[in-house]
Formats: structure tokens, sequence, C-alpha cells
């Protein structure tokens, strides 16, 4: 992506963290890798250098002119890795001038360091992420395997009422209380319907709480310790372990480090004897009635990290709840850490980037091949530096600009009624510059392991933010499946569910195929299969080609392979032309395929001839 004052040249400059820019994306420390930078054939630059910063002080290393393989010319340099982080970038000297490029892009100026190309030395990210392809499942909501656990309403009380199962898809009485509305779903649930989700291409669940808690969404936990008997206790997730080995396939569990439940037995002591070790666990302000809590929620006590057993309780000692459910017979792949942007922050202790770390370095001293991801709906990249989590719900740096673009500008804060909302939908250069500004402010080897959702059980279904519109639902799936990281499916969504008041995205999975939309499903099945397969997707590199008024084209880039995904969200189709790709480093003569249609395109005179692109995406392959 290119500002509008810097010269056109500068959009054939690239460099990403991928195998095409870097020998080794994932060096030891004290190893040498080689740096590529891909340049323009016709492109005025005299000389590039690369400046790093070893131990705080500048230093310049002049890059070697490399091969020129039209439409291109590749630059190379040597970048010794003696730092745990190091950073670089690039300076372009030119015939009109000096310009810097840097994991943002080009700049006139000397950028800061903040938004540099970093490279992790010693960093190990989970292999199985690779091809990883998630679905979130609401336990409650999605299968039931066993009637005989259903919630009769004596197991726990809320406000002096006890939970009720209500028949499968059925609305509640306008009056049932939101937290004691179930329906039966259970982890055995699950195991029935693996064979569903195997046919589908995912090989990843993400399993909302499945503590016992007071509630049916389970994050005011009341025993970190064992599986809620409601959803079938220890042996059913043992039986889901051994089902989903048997299948190759893998699952995190989603636990509530932040806040417990009211009812919790940490939280009861802590109200009875305030000299108790629990105490300690809580801020009261005056006991035992008055106390911290998650947003001024009663119900939820906010967990205080300034107590070393609680966090020797959580993730530190032996056998914290962190590390037991890593090892057998559960053998969770990983952790989903929920509100992770308020983890073990509260006024003047703001603890969370030390309690994350401490976190990471139990989990993984567990399981190394865990993956740990937070919840973050906001600026989460100072805790994506590959030293707190591998990576967040990607919100802010993926769905959040997708949905601004789709459907406009939608903001509210929890708690206060008034919402900011723009009067159209946001501007094509806008959604690519808030890309490119997230992506360049991490390392690029935690980029691959974001978690890209295009909804969950706290936002919208994406078929109701786009109001139905199969084109555009379809066309944020694309985007997602060929976005740098991990695509993340939410429950139904395949199948075309859509909000329902009252449970919103939190309605019933629909089993009865007479009610799905089959087109829409088998499309999610070819691109899920399509991301699993590709080298370019999982590992490839990421450049944005073009940016028009209602369109924007990138390109995933791989020794292996290119993938070529052309966005349009116009109901008026965009008429067939030229796309201008020589910049990306396609020559002349190479051919794409499209993934759906089957048609064939072959690059001439630096562009690739478009046919006319109805409202939705379009996926090009080379080769």
């Amino acid at each position: 992506m290119l500002h509008p004052s810097l010269p056109s040249w500068l959009r054939s400059v690239h460099h990403d963290g991928s195998e095409t820019y870097l020998s080794n994306p994932y060096p030891a420390l004290g190893e040498t890798v080689r740096l590529r930078l891909r340049t323009g054939v016709d492109a005025p630059v005299q000389a590039v250098f690369v400046r790093t910063a070893p131990d705080g002080e500048q230093a310049i290393t002049r890059m070697t002119p490399g091969p020129v393989q039209p439409p291109v010319r590749w630059w190379e340099a040597d970048l010794p890795v003696t730092e745990p982080t190091v950073h670089y970038r690039f300076v372009l000297r030119a015939e009109d001038g000096v310009w810097w490029l840097t994991a943002a892009g080009p700049t006139f100026y000397d950028p800061l360091d903040s938004s540099d190309f970093r490279l992790l030395a010693d960093y190990r990210s989970p292999a199985w992420l690779a091809d990883a392809v998630f679905y979130q499942i609401f336990p409650d909501r999605f299968a039931n395997g066993d009637p005989s656990n259903d919630p009769r309403g004596h197991e726990f009380t809320y406000r002096g009422a006890g939970p009720q199962t209500y028949p499968w898809g059925t609305l509640p009485p306008a009056d049932a209380p939101f937290p004691l509305v179930f329906y039966g779903g259970d982890l055995d649930g699950i195991v029935a319907r693996l064979g569903y989700l195997q046919d589908l291409g995912v090989n990843a669940l993400y399993l909302n709480p499945i503590f016992p808690a007071h509630s049916n969404h389970r994050y005011d936990v009341v025993d970190y310790e064992r599986v809620d008997p409601l959803l079938g206790g220890d042996e059913a997730l043992i039986r889901l372990r051994r089902a989903l080995d048997e299948r190759g396939m893998r699952y995190i569990l989603d636990i509530v480090p932040n806040h417990c439940g009211y009812g919790h037995p940490w939280f009861q002591r802590a109200r009875e004897d305030p000299l108790s070790p629990e105490a300690q666990f809580f801020t009261f302000t005056r006991h035992p009635d008055e106390y911290v809590s998650w947003l001024g929620v009663w119900t939820l006590p906010k967990l205080n990290y300034r107590s070393q057993e609680l966090r020797r309780r959580m993730y530190a000692g032996p056998d914290g709840v962190f590390r037991r459910w890593l090892r057998p017979p559960f053998s969770a792949d990983g952790w989903r850490i929920d509100v992770a942007n308020m983890l073990a922050r509260s006024g003047p202790a703001q603890l969370g980037l030390e309690v994350a770390r401490e976190i990471r370095r139990a989990v993984k001293e567990t399981r190394p091949d865990a993956y740990l991801m937070g919840e973050h709906f906001y600026d989460a990249t100072d805790q994506l530096q590959g030293d707190c989590w591998d990576g967040v719900m990607n919100y802010l740096g993926f769905f959040k600009p997708l949905r601004h673009w789709l459907s406009g500008f939608r903001q509210f804060v929890w708690g206060q009624g008034e919402v900011i909302t723009s009067p159209g939908p946001w501007p094509t250069q806008a959604m690519a510059a808030a890309w490119q500004a997230h992506l360049g402010a991490i390392p690029w080897a935690v980029a691959l392991q974001q978690y890209n959702v295009v909804g969950s059980h706290d936002t919208p279904r994406i078929r109701s933010v786009v109001a139905g519109n199969d084109a555009l639902h379809r066309l944020a799936v694309a985007v997602q499946m060929t976005f740098p990281g991990v695509p993340a499916l939410y429950y139904g969504d395949e199948i075309g569910l859509t909000d329902r008041p009252p449970l919103g995205s939190r309605d019933c999975m629909v089993w009865d195929e007479g009610r799905w939309n089959r087109s829409l499903r088998d499309f999610y099945r070819r691109l899920v299969h399509l991301r699993r397969g590709s080298a370019a997707l999982q590992r490839g590199g990421f450049q944005i080609l073009a940016v028009e008024q209602d369109m924007l084209a990138y390109q995933r880039e791989h020794p292996g392979g290119r993938v070529l995904v052309v966005a349009q969200r116009s109901a008026s189709p965009r008429p067939a032309g030229p796309l201008p790709v020589a910049h990306g480093g396609l020559a002349d003569g190479a051919r794409l395929r499209e993934l759906f249609t089957g048609q064939e395109a072959t690059v001439a005179n630096g562009a690739l001839p478009l046919p006319e692109l109805p409202q939705g995406a379009t996926v090009w392959i080379e080769g």
C-alpha cells in the first residue's frame, strides 16, 4: 500500500518475514540469515542498505544487487542474529531521493523503531498451527449427546432461580433469565458430530468454557479443577480427547484467569475470613461485600495477581490450573485467555505483561507445542512480541477493518448507551491501512499465529453483519481463509445461521439438513481444503496489490506457489479490465486459475486481465 505523496515505483519494493525474503524465518541465536528485498527492475534505485541497531547503536549494511528476473530485481544482505529480537529496516537511495521501508510500508522520513521488521531468535511456533483451521463451539448450543445430564433446575441457583433446559432450537420465554437458559448441549454431542466437522475440513476446536459455573456461558467459573457435570464431566472430556486423536484433530480450552464466579470457594472463603490466603486473591474495598469486579458486575469478582499464592495455584505451581489440563488424560492443545487485555490490571497494579509472560513460561514448560491465544478487542501489540501470547482473537487487526469496509463503522462501550457509527462503509484505503499497520507492528512469526475471526459468541454473526447478503458473506470468508494467520470458523456460520433475538449469535446449531444453505457450506468446505493444502496461505508473505473505491487485491507469495485474492464489495460489477501485478513480481506469461469458476488468465504487459467481477471475492491460484 502506498501513500499518495510517494513515488509510484515504491509499489514494487517489498519485503516481509516469509521464506521468500528470509533464508530462515525461525533462526537460532547466533545464526546469520540471508535477507532479500524485491524492487521493480526499472525502479530508479541506486543502492539499498539494511539499518539495524545492535545493542542500541545504529549499524548500516550495504545490500548486494542480486539476480534480475523481470519484472523484478533482487537485493541481498546477511543479517547476524545477535539479539533475542532483531530490528531492521531498509534505506533506499534512488535518483529521486532517499526512502525507507519498514513493516508498516514505505516512508519519506526516518521511521520509528516500532514499525521495524522484527526477527525472533530461538522462537518456536506450534508446528501444527500451520495447517490448522479452527471451529469455535459454544458447548450448550452445539449438540446434545446425552440428555440425562441436561440441567433440571436443582444444580445451582442464580438470584433464587435454577437453570432450565428448553427444547432444542426453541426460543425461551421473554422473562427467562439469560444465564439460566440451557439447551443441553454437551461434550458427547461434540464427539457425535466430529464426522461432520472432519468432512467440513476443520481440524482444531476452540471450546467456550467447560468448567462448572452458574450460567450457560460459564465465564463465572466456580471450579477450575473439573469439567462441568452438565457437559458430561471429566470422563466426557477424556472421550472427546480420544475421539479427536483418532481423527488427527486438536482442541483448546477457554479459561477465565481475570475473574471467577461469585460462588467460587476461593471467593467464599475470602468473604468469610479476611485473614485467609484466599482473601489476598481479591481486592476488597470494604470487606466482605464491596470488592473489585469485572466491569462492576458483582457476580464476577476480579482476581488479584499481587498474590503469589494465586499465581502458584493458577499457573506457577507444578499442579497449577494452566498446567493440569495440558497433561494426560485431558491433553488439551492450548488455551484461549478470556479478556486478556484486562488480565492482572487494576488501577495502580498494572501486572498484565508480567503475568502473561509467566503464564507463557508455565504453559510452554508443560507443553511446548501448546497454542496460547488471548481475547483482545483492542491494540494487543505489546502482548504480541513473542514473549506473551502466541496470538489473539484478531478483531482489531483483521475483522473490524473488514467489517467497517463491508457495513460501516460501529463502536460501542460496555455499559454505555451511546454507539458511534459512520454514515457509510469505510473507504478501501482505510481497511488496507489498518491491516498494514497491525501486521507491521508485530513480528511476522507472530502474525502467522493470529486467530482470525469474522464472528464469535461475542459479536453478531457475519451473515447478520452483511444483512443476509450471500455474496458479501462469501467475500468475508474468502478473505478470512486467505489472510495471514489462523482462520477460525464460528459454529453454524457455514450453513447460514443468523442472529435471532434474544439468543443473538448463541442460537442452537441446526442439524436438520433441509434447513442448511448447502451451497454456502460447500463454499466453506472448498476454502477450508484450499487453506489446508496451500503453503502460500499457510506461510506465504502478504502484499496489497491494488486499492480501488470498492475493490482490494492482495497476494500471498511463497516459493511453492502464489495466491491472489480480489475482493469486490459493490453490487455493481467491476468492469472487465487489467489488474496491474508487475509490482507484485508476477512476470508476463504467468498463468492463474480462479478457484470457483475455473477461469484462466495470463499476465501480459505487467497486468492480469480480469473478467467482469460481480460482488464477492475471486481467488486466483498460480500454476
